[in-house]
C-alpha cells in the first residue's frame, strides 16, 4: 500500500466513517474524514489523493460535490457510496467521471481494491496533466512563423509541400525545422508529432 496517498472520505454518517477510517488505516493509508462536502472543500483537497463520498447527503449531496470537486481539480479520482440502489444517480456520477459506485454494505476486498484502482487513475491523470503542461510550455517558446511550419509538419506535409504553403524557400523550411526541433528538444519528426498532440490534451486542463 502507498503510505504517502491520502484518502478523504465524506459521509454524515459518524459510523460509516469510523469504520472506513479504520478499514483504510490498517492498510496503511492517511486518512482524513468529512462529516460534510462543505468541510472537504474548506479544507486542502490539492492534498488528497482519493476522495470516498456518500451519494446521499445533507446540504450538498455527492453529485454536487463532484461537480466542484471536477471544477477545481479533475485529477482527483473519486469513489462513491450509497446506502440505496440508485442506478440512475449511479450511472450519472461514472458518466461524471466516478472511478467506481459501491453499495452499502461495503464488502472489505472490493471497497480497498476499488480505492487502488482509484489511486491508478489518479496517477495516471497526473501524469497525463503534467504532461500536457510541459508540452504547451516548449510550444509557447516558438515564434508564430515556427509555430505555422511546425503545424503544416505535423499534419504531413514535406518540406517542399511546407515550402510552397507558406511561400518560402525550401531551405528556409529545414531551418524553421532545425530550430523548432531544437526549441521543443526533439530527437525527430515523431518526438514533435507527440509534443503537439500532448499539448491538445483536455484532462483536468
Amino acid at each position: 500500500m502507498n503510505s504517502s496517498a491520502t484518502i478523504c472520505i465524506v459521509d454524515d454518517d459518524d459510523d460509516i466513517r469510523a469504520s472506513l477510517r479504520i478499514l483504510l488505516e490498517a492498510a496503511d493509508f492517511p486518512v482524513r474524514d468529512y462529516p460534510s462536502a462543505d468541510a472537504f472543500l474548506n479544507d486542502d483537497i490539492f492534498s488528497a489523493a482519493c476522495l470516498i463520498a456518500d451519494l446521499c447527503m445533507p446540504g450538498m449531496d455527492g453529485l454536487e460535490l463532484q461537480h466542484e470537486v471536477s471544477r477545481r481539480r479533475r485529477d482527483l479520482p473519486i469513489v462513491f457510496l450509497s446506502g440505496f440502489a440508485e442506478v440512475s444517480a449511479a450511472v450519472r456520477a461514472m458518466k461524471a467521471g466516478a472511478v467506481d459506485f459501491l453499495q452499502k454494505p461495503l464488502d472489505s476486498d472490493a471497497f480497498l481494491a476499488s480505492v487502488q484502482r482509484a489511486l491508478a487513475i489518479g496517477d495516471r491523470d497526473r501524469m497525463q496533466i503534467a504532461h500536457t503542461k510541459a508540452a504547451r510550455r516548449l510550444l509557447a517558446g516558438l515564434t508564430p512563423r515556427e509555430t505555422d511550419v511546425m503545424q503544416k509538419l505535423v499534419g504531413g506535409l514535406s518540406n517542399k509541400a511546407v515550402a510552397q504553403s507558406l511561400g518560402i524557400s525550401s531551405r528556409t523550411v529545414e531551418v524553421y525545422r532545425a530550430q523548432i526541433m531544437n526549441k521543443l528538444k526533439a530527437a525527430s519528426l515523431s518526438d514533435v508529432v507527440r509534443i503537439a498532440h500532448a499539448a491538445k490534451s483536455e484532462c483536468g486542463l
